[in-house]
């Protein structure tokens, strides 16, 4: 089955992002269902999955979570509050790792190595 994993860089400090929860969903038939949430260590990455089966899946970052515990001053609400990065799974063995580069008001996603 496939893996999957994430580095999340904050690009306004050029830091990583340690501590941002984030949400493993997987979607099917137009459902959601939730498999499991966790949190970036110091140097940004999480291992959400060491064996995913091929389908669509959502992460979901809780950015306007990680940026007030930072002490960034958002408008309310937030112009990036969760961000949601939908992707599909094909390759059954595939190493699927979704980066996320991350400001208060933008950010970037790509399929990396």
């Amino acid at each position: 089955m496939a893996r999957l994993s994430t580095h999340v860089l904050d690009t306004s400090r050029g830091a990583p992002v340690e501590g941002l929860v984030i949400d493993l969903h997987a979607c099917v038939e137009g459902q959601r269902r939730h498999l499991k949430a966790d949190a970036t260590d110091a140097n940004g990455r999480l291992l959400l999955a060491d064996e995913l089966p091929p389908g669509v899946y959502e992460l979901t970052f809780h950015a306007g979570d990680y940026f007030r515990a930072a002490g960034v001053a958002l408008a309310g609400p937030p112009f990036l509050d969760e961000v949601v990065v939908r992707f599909g799974v094909a390759d059954p063995s595939g190493n699927y790792h979704v980066p996320l580069l991350l400001s208060p008001y933008g950010y970037s996603t790509y399929r990396g190595s």
